[in-house]
């Protein structure tokens, strides 16, 4: 699974074959969680409240950006990276 993005210790990632809704994955320790691009709610899985702010954080920055990875992964192209949070 690509890495996307790393911050304050949660990392983000994105699978080239991926399922609709858009979607990325959020690790942080043993927590997990999908979070839907879109609304950015968890749709599997959960992180703990404050890891879960600075997710729904970042990807309301980086909305756009998501959405335009998601278009990489579907066509099986290179995915990059995204900026962390500050």
């Amino acid at each position: 699974m690509p890495r996307l993005s790393e911050f304050y210790g949660i990392v983000i990632s994105l699978y080239w074959a991926e399922h609709p809704p858009p979607h990325f994955h959020a690790r942080y320790g043993e927590h997990r969680a999908a979070v839907d691009i879109a609304s950015l709610e968890v749709l599997a899985g959960g992180l703990p409240n404050r890891a879960m702010r600075l997710v729904r954080e970042w990807g309301e920055l980086y909305r756009d950006e998501l959405m335009a990875t998601w278009a990489h992964a579907l066509a099986h192209e290179p995915l990059g990276t995204i900026e962390p949070l500050p």
